[in-house]
């Protein structure tokens, strides 16, 4: 079995055969999806629809590039959220939730001050819960780990399509997350995405698609939609780079993620 660690099945693109996509997946081997959501507006989306499909769980959260559009009850509205999903065995986690400098014009001033309160709060939330984070990391690593030091309640989680230095890379698997693979691992150019999958062992590593976004390698050719049925294609790849077989990747990468959000177990089972 295979576990998508990180799919946004709510995204519109799926609007059109959402449930065709879960099961297409799932009949190709992805026995797990979970759905990250990305603002209190979708909340109750990625709950509903975790419910809808086999192998469904969801994560509430706050992602770092919907800060912006937030309204001032939104982090109190995720409070209420996460309280009433508490008893839910298919709610996994924190997430998706992070920091993003990417863009120059959030990379310093108000934008970041925002994204990082928010933040803040959110891992107050995870610690306080005992949950474990989805964390969005894109050119942030050094202020996430910062952040993660003053809140040393927080149950690891994983690091989503990380792409950091080696020496991040570690900081966070010592911090008991896991590394996200997916889609930029199967680019010949990703070399520090793909030395990280050749170099940590599989307990620190999972697999991920963040359809319908980040298209493995292959989607550039064929002009195809991104979707949690490319995983098994993912898992090849990964198992390529480090010369195993992918029953191994499989088996490997399903207990990490298990690990590293134990309520998956559940979820699973339900």
């Amino acid at each position: 079995m295979l576990i998508d660690t990180h799919c946004h099945l709510d995204a519109t693109e799926f609007d059109a055969d959402r449930l065709e996509v879960a099961a297409a997946a799932r009949a190709g081997g992805v026995g797990g999806i979970v759905i990250p959501a990305v603002a209190a507006g979708n909340f109750d989306t990625v709950r509903t629809l975790a419910h809808a499909i086999e192998g469904g769980a969801y994560a509430l959260g706050i992602h770092p590039l919907y800060v912006e559009q937030a309204q001032a009850g939104d982090l109190d509205r995720l409070r209420r959220a996460i309280e009433a999903a508490m008893p839910d065995p298919r709610f996994v986690a924190i997430g998706e939730i992070g920091l993003d400098f990417f863009v120059e014009a959030i990379a310093s001033g108000a934008a970041r001050e925002r994204q990082e309160q928010c933040y803040a709060a959110q891992l107050g939330l995870a610690a306080e819960f005992g949950l474990p984070v989805l964390l969005h990391v894109r050119r942030s690593q050094d202020i996430l780990l910062k952040y993660l030091r003053r809140q040393p309640g927080v149950a690891g989680g994983i690091a989503h399509a990380f792409n950091g230095s080696v020496a991040q890379a570690r900081a966070f698997v010592d911090r008991g997350f896991a590394l996200g693979m997916g889609g930029a691992m199967t680019y010949a150019r990703a070399l520090r995405i793909r030395a990280h999958a050749q170099d940590f062992g599989l307990e620190h590593l999972v697999l991920e698609t963040d359809a319908p976004d980040i298209p493995p390698a292959w989607l550039m050719s064929e002009p195809r939609r991104n979707s949690p049925g490319e995983l098994p294609r993912i898992a090849v790849e990964l198992a390529t780079l480090r010369g195993c077989g992918p029953q191994e990747v499989a088996q490997q990468t399903t207990a990490t993620a298990l690990r590293v959000l134990p309520r998956l177990q559940q979820a699973l089972a339900g």
